[in-house]
């Protein structure tokens, strides 16, 4: 059987629309409820300490409605493992957050504050919330998301999505591949995202750790000419050709 890269698709950037004139469309639950029907494999939301785009209630009307996995993007505040620990999404995936940032930028410094991150990851595991840790393609990460016990790292591909050269990309493709490789041979989920696009997806698809790669402004983008059912579509195509072709 031909292994199949989950495609899911952050939703945030429909909530941001919508937030700039303080309407109630459009509503990124109903685009999640489409991204679903066109073959999302997850969804992911963001809630912002400063709710610049989604909402809490997007959040519950998403844990009621959905059904494949919901993933909740979150600081590790006590403020947000109170609110998953209520919502007890299926992922819960811990990034850093700075209140100026546009995205965000960079991965979590697990090293830095093990055991608040520990701490957070049982507490949601508990309720029975499974954590990913968004890091940077670095082993030190990935040994201290171990510690953590973390069930899944998403690796950070900012660098490779944003390389200013072709050398630069295959230096930050070469870090994904090797932090891939370590990070599933040590038992973790391995998934990635951020920056990725129609144009630059396939290798990290192709990576035969991969299990996941998350996506959302290039998917919403192009659904502003398309329709949001053809650009889920096409890039479930890129994923799955990716895989077929071996695409590196």
């Amino acid at each position: 059987m031909t292994r199949r890269v989950r495609l899911g698709i952050n939703v945030d950037h429909v909530a941001t629309l919508r937030q700039s004139r303080g309407t109630r469309y459009p509503d990124p639950v109903q685009a999640a409820m489409l991204a679903e029907e066109a073959g999302a494999d997850g969804i992911t939301v963001h809630p912002r300490e400063d709710r610049r785009h989604i909402q809490d209630r997007d959040v519950l009307l998403l844990k009621d409605m959905l059904t494949v996995p919901l993933n909740l993007e979150m600081a590790v505040t006590e403020d947000m493992v109170t609110f998953a620990e209520r919502v007890r999404p299926s992922w819960a995936c811990f990034v850093p957050e700075k209140r100026e940032e546009l995205t965000t930028e960079g991965g979590l410094d697990v090293l830095g504050a093990e055991l608040s991150i520990a701490q957070a990851c049982q507490r949601l595991a508990n309720v029975g919330t499974r954590v990913s840790l968004f890091i940077d393609p670095v082993g030190e990460q990935i040994s201290a998301a171990l510690r953590c016990r973390a069930a899944a790292v998403e690796l950070h591909t900012g660098h490779y999505a944003e390389a200013a050269s072709h050398e630069d990309e295959e230096s930050a493709y070469e870090r994904i591949a090797n932090a891939a490789a370590f990070a599933h041979s040590q038992g973790l989920i391995v998934n990635a995202g951020h920056g990725l696009h129609y144009h630059n997806t396939e290798r990290i698809a192709a990576l035969p750790a991969m299990n996941e790669l998350n996506i959302g402004h290039a998917i919403i983008a192009r659904a502003v000419f398309t329709g949001l059912r053809d650009a889920v579509i096409d890039m479930r195509r890129v994923l799955d050709d990716a895989v077929l072709y071996g695409r590196r």
